[in-house]
């Protein structure tokens, strides 16, 4: 019987999970065995989960949990250099060059367990089946917008906290630009996608100008002095082979009426960041990193966007992913297959390196 195990995040601040109770019911009648750990700050209460049939046990228990069992998170695992016996499911940035994913690759080797990338978990075409994109770029945009209105206080973004919903979002936002002047121009690269709609519609929500850019604005390669040109950029392409350069790095000295930064895509240490100003993700206690005095330039880059909503993040990702949970009894076939290989196929080449 497969057996899927659903762990604590252990990271602060997330409080998101990739499966709800009513998900783990259809699995189990499917016939899987489903263990939820415990969680001091997981967004859905674990009373669903027992009601849905699941075995309880303790946060952090996966580390002892069955060889067999197939581990089941969305954040990284602390970096304690462990080697990891067991099969997860998580995002692992380790596939682009980022010295923690190398790390981690090296537990993976180590231990003999595998990695199955949600970043990676795609259809025949390519498409990824399950992403938080949405929310994140819905989040990113909300982040980047207080970061401008702090900026024109005079000060800097200061901890954010997660919010009940996107209603009490949305009011939060509307109250701070209520005591501003008139409200920025937003770029929104990568438009089309879903990080990018997510972002377009907060802003669409809020009244803002938004200019959208996909693929055909930035096929030239650049460079693009209209990211200047505007107060707010939201980076919503996710860093890969070819990806043009957005902001280089004399970009921060350079004229521009651009003030805030949101890298929603949030992968400043990989080999293919489009925004060369920065050098290092920013988080829920300090959101802003000022790269540029007078005039000011922030940028904000968190990599867990989506739990300033949890719940609904939860549950869109959630149904999303659940048809794929439901195959893992072959899990040697179909979307687990392709991420398996790619898994295999980055070991190796670390092997070589």
């Amino acid at each position: 019987m497969t057996h899927l195990w659903v762990r604590a995040e252990e990271r602060a601040n997330e409080e998101r999970v990739g499966l709800m109770p009513e998900g783990a019911a259809a699995l189990i009648r499917a016939g899987l065995q489903v263990t939820v750990e415990e969680s001091p700050q997981r967004a859905i209460p674990l009373a669903g989960y027992a009601a849905a049939g699941c075995a309880v046990a303790p946060a952090g228990s996966w580390r002892a949990a069955p060889r067999e069992a197939i581990v089941f998170g969305l954040k990284e695992l602390p970096e304690d250099g462990t080697p990891l016996v067991h099969r997860h499911i998580m995002f692992g940035h380790a596939f682009k060059g980022q010295p923690a994913g190398r790390l981690l690759l090296e537990r993976f080797r180590r231990g003999g367990g595998a990695l199955y990338d949600l970043e990676y978990l795609v259809d025949d075409s390519g498409r990824r089946v399950a992403a938080f994109g949405y929310w994140a770029g819905y989040a990113g945009a909300a982040v980047a917008l207080k970061c401008w209105t702090a900026q024109m206080r005079g000060g800097i973004c200061g901890p954010l906290a997660r919010y009940p919903g996107r209603p009490a979002l949305l009011d939060d936002l509307r109250g701070e630009f209520a005591a501003q002047g008139p409200c920025p121009e937003v770029l929104v690269i990568g438009a089309m996608g879903r990080v990018g709609t997510g972002a377009g519609d907060l802003c669409d929500a809020l009244g803002l100008t938004v200019t959208r850019w996909d693929m055909a604005e930035t096929a030239h390669g650049g460079p693009f002095p209209e990211v200047l040109d505007h107060a707010l950029f939201l980076n919503c392409i996710l860093a890969g082979p070819g990806c043009p350069v957005f902001v280089p790095a004399n970009a921060a000295a350079a004229p521009r009426r651009l003030r805030v930064i949101g890298d929603i895509a949030c992968d400043p240490t990989s080999d293919f960041s489009p925004i060369k100003v920065y050098d290092r993700v920013t988080d829920w206690a300090a959101p802003a990193l000022r790269v540029h005095e007078a005039p000011p330039l922030d940028v904000t880059a968190i990599d867990n966007l989506p739990s300033l909503l949890p719940v609904e993040a939860s549950r869109d990702f959630a149904a999303q992913l659940l048809p794929h949970l439901a195959t893992l009894e072959r899990i040697d076939t179909g979307v687990w297959a392709r991420a398996r290989a790619e898994f295999d196929r980055h070991l190796a080449t670390e092997a070589r390196a």
